[in-house]
């Protein structure tokens, strides 16, 4: 609904101002289609989800997990969400 993508809208553009120095480095290579002439967005919402980095065309989306993934609370969620990302033909990489 659009009051959500708005939501998701707001806060991936606050994401990619106050990326981390992991997410930085990884824009880097990444941008421009540095990647075998692949786009990648950066914070870029999916279905109520934003991924770190996607490439919508190749459905694959890369994470840069933090010391936070490693709670219990955020592992649960972390995989739930990998869960139904799969189911929906999108491919995850995880870097910590």
């Amino acid at each position: 609904d659009y009051k959500q993508w708005m939501f998701l809208k707001d806060f991936a553009y606050k994401n990619r101002k106050d990326s981390t120095d992991a997410e930085d480095a990884m824009w880097q290579e990444v941008r421009n289609r540095k990647v075998k002439g692949y786009k990648f967005r950066r914070q870029h919402p999916i279905k109520g989800y934003i991924p770190d980095f996607v490439c919508l065309e190749k459905k694959l989306i890369v994470e840069i997990d933090g010391g936070y993934h490693n709670t219990e609370e955020q592992k649960k969620f972390d995989e739930f969400r990998e869960k139904w990302l799969n189911e929906n033909g999108y491919q995850m990489l995880r870097f910590t």
